[in-house]
């Protein structure tokens, strides 16, 4: 899972830590990396996610540390690829990624059957998280 830089070397996808406001350490945010370079980019499918948890936080949140992947779904499946701090591999992605909706999917049914609208709406934002965009190979 990798990308071009504009200084024309290839980047690669990490895990990273992101500090927001000097007060919040929000841990395994995807980014691409550029070693040449030391270029960062937020990985893109993560980027409205991460967006979001910082309005959620506010201007002067309290000091606080927790990892992205219990808020993001892309975050957790790299976390789950990129397991022992390897490169996550892009087959395995595939893969987790086609768990993930189907059982995001089955979850769906269980709580359309109990009639649990909030958690509905929890999974459909789920799996509009992990259906965004299937990142380049």
């Amino acid at each position: 899972m990798r990308k071009w830089c504009s200084c024309g070397s290839e980047m690669k996808i990490r895990l990273s830590t992101v500090i927001y406001s000097g007060r919040v350490e929000i841990d395994n945010v995807p980014i691409y990396s550029c070693p040449a370079c030391n270029r960062n980019e937020v990985f893109p499918e993560v980027k409205p996610d991460l967006t979001g948890l910082i309005v959620k936080l506010g201007e002067k949140p309290p000091r606080q540390s927790f990892s992205f992947s219990e808020w993001s779904e892309w975050a957790d499946l790299l976390l789950q690829a990129g397991m022992g701090g390897k490169e996550p591999d892009a087959r395995e992605v595939e893969r987790l990624v086609e768990e993930r909706v189907n059982a995001l999917l089955d979850l769906h049914l269980l709580a359309q059957s109990l009639g649990d609208v909030g958690w509905q709406e929890e999974l459909r934002s789920r799996l509009s998280q992990i259906t965004r965009r299937t990142p380049n190979t």
